[in-house]
């Protein structure tokens, strides 16, 4: 085992980000950050496991997403050629940095608004393969997000969005964040008691680490049923599955075709993964 241990510098020094919600902090002693790039397949993979400690301890913490990676500062000039592109048909807006500006922009509409929309950006990418760069995408991701759109169109090239992006990257480089993703685990009731993880580990990593910021070791909540969990989602992975419920692949396939049997769900085929989608 091999994961990194830091101390963050204050919570005061934290919550002065854009984005932080107090009343979380005060109702969960813990708040995850999370590091990730969005066009990143391990940021992806990533997301079963969030899910699975979500399910199983989601009383202890929230997570925050901070994007990171390759992208650079975005400028006036950039904003403005935004912009325009957005206001002109036909003409889609192809720069990394402006999905990073729509994660900000969905997070303007809520913690769980942001939540959803970039869960949806992965799926364009990772399942339908479309670039998440194209502002086509980006909006498409944020009508099925369910997000308002004229407030999201307003967002995107707004300065709340920029600024919110920009606290991002100053995070990344305050907590040297090198490796993505990576988790930053910090206890809003012990000041300066943090650890960080970066890349990705087995299930039982998160775990361990969750009940040592913890100091103790709490009871995994029940997990919902396999038939309201895939409900509750617009599609899922059969990896996805069997590492949420402990299951093998052959027993995730077997379950989801009793689900299939009874017209559940419709099974999804990609190049590297059998996904599945609630039937309406």
């Amino acid at each position: 085992m091999s994961w990194q241990q830091s101390e963050l510098k204050s919570s005061n020094h934290l919550s002065s980000s854009a984005g932080f919600n107090y009343i979380d902090s005060v109702q969960k002693p813990v708040e995850i950050y999370l590091f990730m790039d969005p066009f990143s397949k391990e940021c992806w993979s990533l997301q079963s496991y969030l899910k699975k400690l979500t399910f199983e301890y989601g009383r202890f913490f929230t997570v925050r997403a901070i994007v990171s990676g390759r992208f650079s500062l975005v400028t006036k000039r950039e904003l403005h050629a935004l912009q325009s592109k957005v206001e002109t048909e036909n003409s889609p807006a192809t720069h990394p940095w402006i999905t990073s500006l729509a994660i900000k922009a969905s997070e303007l509409q809520g913690k769980r608004a942001g939540k959803v929309y970039l869960r949806k950006l992965q799926e364009k990418l990772f399942i339908d393969k479309l670039d998440i760069s194209e502002s086509d995408v980006l909006f498409t991701c944020a009508e099925e997000a369910k997000l308002d759109m004229q407030e999201f169109e307003k967002d995107i090239i707004s300065s709340s969005a920029k600024r919110a992006y920009q606290c991002d990257l100053r995070l990344t480089k305050e907590m040297d964040v090198e490796t993505l993703p990576t988790l930053v685990f910090f206890n809003q009731v012990v000041e300066d008691h943090g650890i960080k993880v970066s890349g990705l580990y087995p299930y039982e990593i998160y775990e361990l680490v969750l009940s040592e910021i913890l100091q103790y070791h709490p009871i995994p909540s029940s997990k919902p049923s396999l038939e309201e969990f895939v409900r509750r989602s617009s599609i899922v992975g059969t990896s996805e599955i069997g590492i949420i419920y402990d299951w093998s692949e052959t027993k995730v396939l077997k379950e989801m075709r009793k689900l299939q049997l009874r017209q559940l769900v419709e099974m999804v085929e990609s190049e590297d993964e059998t996904y599945w989608k609630p039937k309406n």
